[in-house]
């Protein structure tokens, strides 16, 4: 039945596992949600070929690491050809490269989103008209619906684990969003689960994983300073 259905890239299935079905409200912070967008970009550029992590040093902690074009050509996708456009010159570090792209990403991929046919605004006014209140939602279950039942598949063991969908589960994981799937698993145990999926796959991703967590730390360690 889904296979008519094209695949979305990896950070709008992200976007929308990160917001409520019903109501448009995302799960977590949006800065938080921003840099797991950030990373999901970064892995959908690696798994296509496009960049690398320092190709000649393995050994290098994962906040040392840096980014490298590999293959320099638009590809008419406007945020995955801003990200290639930010890192040609640059070589930037990881961990910086994700706080820097995820400053507006947060609404260009909602924007891609809206312009794509997926998510629809929905105006509310409150206090006698006086507050604009704009809610995105689906078009169409189907987009969410698809991306939960992956990763039941994977975390049940029923599928073996494409790239996309192991590093979806990695992000997933790590943002916090386990307990929103809707499945009827024990969180901690779905958690563990898909982490481990995730460990299974290439190693710049896990790199590109543990760098987003890493992130996500820094900004909840600067919330309380």
């Amino acid at each position: 039945m889904t296979a008519s259905i094209p695949r979305l890239p990896l950070r709008d299935e992200l976007f929308l596992l990160g917001h409520d079905d019903d109501t448009g409200h995302p799960h977590v912070h949006r800065q938080t949600l921003a840099l797991g967008l950030a990373g999901a970009v970064l892995i959908d550029l690696y798994l296509a070929g496009r960049v690398i992590l320092d190709p000649n040093d393995d050994t290098r902690p994962v906040s040392h690491l840096r980014i490298y074009p590999h293959i320099d050509r638009p590809v008419g996708d406007l945020i995955a050809d801003a990200a290639t456009a930010t890192i040609r010159h640059t070589h930037p570090l990881l961990r910086g490269w994700l706080r820097g792209f995820s400053a507006d990403l947060y609404d260009r991929t909602r924007n891609g989103l809206v312009a794509g046919g997926i998510l629809r605004r929905h105006t509310r006014r409150r206090f006698g008209g006086l507050i604009r209140a704009d809610t995105y939602l689906p078009t169409h279950s189907k987009w969410a619906v698809i991306a939960r039942s992956r990763l039941r598949y994977l975390a049940a063991g029923r599928e073996q684990p494409d790239n996309h969908t192991a590093a979806l589960a990695g992000l997933v994981a790590d943002l916090g969003l386990t307990h929103h799937l809707y499945l009827d698993d024990d969180t901690t145990v779905l958690a563990a689960r898909l982490k481990a999926v995730a460990a299974q796959h290439y190693q710049p991703v896990r790199h590109i994983t543990a760098a987003v967590d890493a992130a996500v730390g820094d900004l909840a360690t600067a919330t309380y300073r």
